[in-house]
This record gives structure tokens, sequence and C-alpha cells, in this order.
């Protein structure tokens, strides 16, 4: 996809196109959807931040509320090497000596009026954090100096980013912090929600495993272990595939799949039954 903007022709990124479901923490979701929308005409939405620990789901419950606005969803992997020109426009040889300029997901979502994910928001610079800030106030803006212009938001654009609650992250700079709200937690889903996660991401899986994994993870979540879904997925998972190999059934499996899953520590969460 192209589009030309003051002369200039920009190279737009395509859409993220994933198969997956939102399954409860309603209050949440609806904290997400209120902050992205727009009451009248001298309103703006909201960029939400999405704070919680790895795997509970953050950028799961960003990409299904995109979906549920009807729009296409760009996921932008934020690490402690993104430029800002990864974030915006770049530059990009093509050819004898010619250069073509390259939107990123960000400013693609932007454009066509897409919902931009800042997966992992935290582990970034405040130097690219810098890049943002007057798209992240009533201006909505970006500017590329490398391309030299200026792109403004489509009225339907809305930004979330999301954020690890870790020590590997780094603290957002105050006009940022400002710029980046409500701040929404996603906290550890109850046992019939993590039951039923498991379920849809493993429909496959006798419901015995799935309801040992899930006994397991709440075990470890009231002693704040910092387990989550996505491990207890792998751990189902892993179980499963162990079974398919060895002719055995999988709940037999279990101990074996945690303890190379999580590690031997782990074994301590496992339910006595």
């Amino acid at each position: 996809m192209k589009v030309a903007l003051e002369g200039i022709e920009l190279h737009l990124a395509h859409p993220d196109e994933l198969n997956v479901t939102w399954v409860g923490q309603e209050e949440a979701m609806r904290q997400l959807m209120a902050a992205w929308m727009v009451l009248n005409d001298r309103d703006v939405p909201m960029n939400p931040r999405l704070l919680g620990k790895p795997g509970v789901g953050k950028t799961t419950m960003a990409y299904a509320a995109g979906k549920r606005l009807g729009r296409e969803v760009y996921i932008i992997q934020a690490t402690v090497d993104t430029r800002p020109e990864d974030l915006l426009i770049m530059p990009v040889v093509e050819g004898t000596s010619r250069l073509k300029y390259v939107a990123s997901p960000l400013v693609t979502a932007m454009i066509r009026g897409g919902v931009a994910i800042l997966d992992e928001g935290n582990r970034m610079s405040e130097k690219s954090w810098a890049s943002l800030a007057p798209l992240l106030d009533n201006r909505r803006y970006i500017e590329s100096i490398v391309a030299g212009l200026k792109v403004k938001a489509h009225r339907d654009f809305r930004l979330v980013a999301t954020m690890n609650d870790d020590s590997s992250t780094f603290d957002l700079p105050e006009y940022i912090h400002s710029r980046l709200q409500p701040q929404i937690l996603i906290d550890f889903p109850e046992r019939e929600e993590e039951l039923a996660i498991l379920r849809e991401n493993l429909p496959f899986s006798p419901d015995d495993v799935l309801q040992y994994v899930t006994d397991f993870l709440q075990q470890a979540h009231a002693s704040d272990e910092s387990y989550t879904v996505r491990d207890g997925v792998n751990v189902a998972r892993f179980a499963l595939k162990l079974s398919s190999e060895a002719g055995q059934p999988p709940k037999l499996l279990l101990t074996l799949a945690i303890k190379a899953i999580l590690g031997e520590e782990a074994l301590r969460y496992q339910p006595r039954r």
C-alpha cells in the first residue's frame, strides 16, 4: 500500500491479523473502550496504558479492543534499541541510489485511522518517546525529520501502550507519563476466567489437563508467583505433545512439563490430588 503526502510517496505497513479472543476481565476492557471514546467535536481520545506482569494478556486485550471498534490493528514491538525513525518513517535504499520512505506501523495506523499498540513501551528510551510527544496530546501529529513530513492523525486513530510490571524496564519521563492516561491494571484472572482462557487456546485438550493446570496457576497466584496463563498454556501444550510422542495419558506427564517449562521450583504449586 502506498499514499502520497505533500508530494512524498509513503509505503505503508500491513495490519496485524491475529487469531485471538479476549476472555474475562470485562471491567478492564470497559475502561479501555471508554478511554478511546470521543464525546464531541472538541474532544480527543485518550492514550491509555495497560500495566501488568508479562503474559497476563495485555496485548491480546488491546488487539481485541481494536477489533471491537472494527479497525485495523497495528502492533509495534518496543525494545531498548527502538529509534525515533523506527517509530515514524524510515528511509530505505531502493535500486540505484534511490530512496523510498517506509511508514512504521504506528504512522500507517495514524494515516488509515487504525489502532496502534505500542507493545512493552517502557522498554523504550526517552529519546524515542520524545518523538511521540506531539502525537500523545491534543496536537495528534508526528514530525519526521528524515522525510521532512508532518503527519496528522486520522480522527479514528487510537493508541494504547502495554507495559510490563517488572525490573527490566525504564521509568517513563513525566511529560510522557502524563500523556499516557489512564493507567489500566491487568491482573491475574479469576479461576473460571483462567480456565476459559486455557480452553480457548487449547480446545483439543482433555478437560482434566486444563483443570489441573488452572489449579496449579491459581496456587501460584495465591503465593504471588509470577507464572501467567501463557505459562499454563505452554505447560499444557507440552504435556499434550509428550503424550502424543510417548503414548501415555497427558495428565501423567504434567509434572515433567511443569519442570521443563518453569523449572523444578514450580513443582511446589502442583495440586495435591
